[in-house]
């Protein structure tokens, strides 16, 4: 059992609370027991799993599923699982995953997005979560945007971010122009547009874009559009947050393909 927080795989292990060093390592996190059912549904590949006896005792099924798919496996006390979490009370495991998604392929079809500079990890992993859930095909992340692999992004995803393509991109209007070129329509969302996200014909392949919690889309951007629509707010609001607007567009899309189907 590991008990000393100056172990050299804990001392690794806390390193990845830190984004430069999930990058320099290009290993992130995966915390709790969810996340980690999550990754092994669909054999993500780990690293290095750490678990306390308790979380062992409770875990027997999930914890054989995890040893055989990790490259190492580690007891440890409860003072160190705390250490290597980044929440506050953690539930009693944490595994090390490669930093892989920028290989994840993302497909051109159907209905996807992409995200500008999107800032808040609470707004991105509701966004994978929302666009899991409504059946989107893959999820594109400008390069300055908040790290896909933070841990609050993981934890808001519940456990989707393993399974929505997703990818980053250094150049997010050569993905928005690759995407028209397979046939996407692309529809931005801007507050002076003169139709309203529900007039656009989500039966097509679209993709969505949306921009900076506080700035919106780039001006660069927002022109590349076939179409600029907006989301009618009431006197004195002015904007929603961009999950939000990321799931009422989703599911105004889902609404149309199901009034098609039925």
């Amino acid at each position: 059992m590991l008990t000393s927080l100056q172990n050299p795989l804990v001392k690794q292990i806390r390193k990845l609370h830190a984004s430069k060093q999930r990058r320099e390592q290009g290993v992130f996190l995966i915390e709790g027991t969810h996340l980690l059912e999550e990754a092994c549904a669909v054999d993500y590949p780990l690293i290095t799993v750490c678990f306390t006896p308790e979380w062992q005792l409770q875990h027997q099924q999930l914890w054989q599923q995890t040893i055989q798919r990790a490259e190492r496996a580690e007891i440890v006390s409860p003072e160190v699982l705390k250490a290597i979490a980044t929440t506050v009370q953690p539930d009693g495991v944490v595994a090390t995953a490669r930093r892989n998604y920028r290989q994840r392929e993302v497909l051109f079809t159907g209905l996807g997005l992409a995200l500008e500079t999107v800032q808040d990890p609470g707004n991105l992993g509701t966004i994978i979560r929302t666009a899991a859930a409504a059946g989107a095909s893959g999820l594109w992340l400008s390069e300055d945007s908040v790290d896909l692999d933070n841990p609050k992004v993981l934890r808001a995803s519940a456990g989707q971010w393993f399974r929505l393509p997703m990818a980053v991109s250094a150049e997010l209007k050569v993905a928005v122009r690759e995407c028209q070129q397979a046939g996407m329509q692309v529809v931005a969302t801007l507050p002076t547009a003169e139709l309203t996200y529900w007039e656009v014909d989500w039966r097509r392949p679209s993709l969505i874009l949306l921009g900076n919690e506080g700035a919106g889309l780039s001006a660069e951007l927002a022109a590349m559009a076939d179409l600029q629509v907006r989301i009618p707010l009431c006197l004195g609001v002015e904007s929603l947050n961009v999950a939000i607007a990321a799931a009422l567009m989703l599911y105004e899309a889902q609404r149309q393909k199901s009034c098609v189907r039925s």
